[in-house]
């Protein structure tokens, strides 16, 4: 009988079943685009560790706050600020914060309507200016890229020009709204504008203006499986996740 056992264990190990008990169930907390990426790895990692992994999405405002309340969680994705000061409030466990990835802010518009030029920082205002709409996350969402335009159009001097016009999504649908025609033209990372059908990527802001949003992930200090979680974060910064991270249109932040 033991024989027999033996040799079934070995023919699920050789098919790809995962070894030991059943699997860990892994609770994610991730900001913004960076559950694109999640999404992409989860089926392989989920494959060969046997652990079941839940993703929830919100801004780094919002999940900062569920946070600070109190919700559980075992591997969140933020930016390293936020992960940084959750840590010092005991939310994460400490030394297991790894930057992750980076994603630049890009423009969008509709497939089939003209691309604006934006080769140059007066070309970016001007395109702003002759625009009809312009949607963009609503800064008091908590979005990373909604804080910066808004910065970034008073930097420039058109924000009241822009305001009438600007069409605040309060998640993270810009593209969305653009290829709806809600708004000519949008301003969001680009890995959130990639795997939207129906609009064009007219390309980055210019090198003096952009700003790169960096991802970084913790495990939580009260996390229910911090092993598993610990394994999913390494997966995350594995090589294979450097090449999905570039077909979303990010890259790796580094450490």
């Amino acid at each position: 009988m033991r024989i027999v056992l033996l040799g079934l264990a070995m023919v699920l190990m050789a098919a790809g079943a995962p070894r030991g008990a059943a699997g860990a169930e892994i609770k994610v907390l991730t900001a913004g685009a960076f559950k694109q990426v999640l999404l992409a790895l989860l089926p392989d990692f989920e494959r060969t560790s046997g652990h079941k992994v839940t993703v929830e999405n919100d801004t780094v405002g919002a999940l900062t706050k569920r946070i600070e309340g109190g919700e559980v969680f075992d591997l969140a994705v933020l930016t390293p600020k936020a992960v940084d000061d959750l840590a010092k409030e005991g939310k994460f466990a400490a030394g297991s914060r790894a930057n992750l990835a980076r994603v630049g802010i890009g423009v969008v518009v509709k497939d089939g309507t003209p691309k604006p030029d934006i080769g140059s920082v007066a070309a970016f205002k001007q395109a702003l200016l002759a625009a009809k709409s312009v949607a963009y996350i609503d800064p008091a969402a908590g979005g990373s890229s909604g804080i910066y335009v808004a910065g970034l159009l008073d930097k420039l001097g058109i924000a009241a020009d822009v305001k009438p016009k600007a069409k605040l999504i309060p998640g993270g649908a810009v593209a969305e709204h653009v290829a709806k025609g809600e708004a000519e033209l949008g301003i969001h990372q680009i890995s959130e504008i990639l795997p939207v059908k129906g609009v064009t990527l007219v390309g980055p802001l210019p090198v003096e203006i952009q700003n790169y949003t960096v991802y970084a992930a913790g495990v939580g200090a009260h996390a229910k499986e911090s092993d598993a979680a610990k394994a999913l974060l390494k997966t995350l910064t594995s090589p294979a996740a450097a090449e999905v991270l570039k077909s979303k249109g990010m890259e790796p932040a580094g450490s």
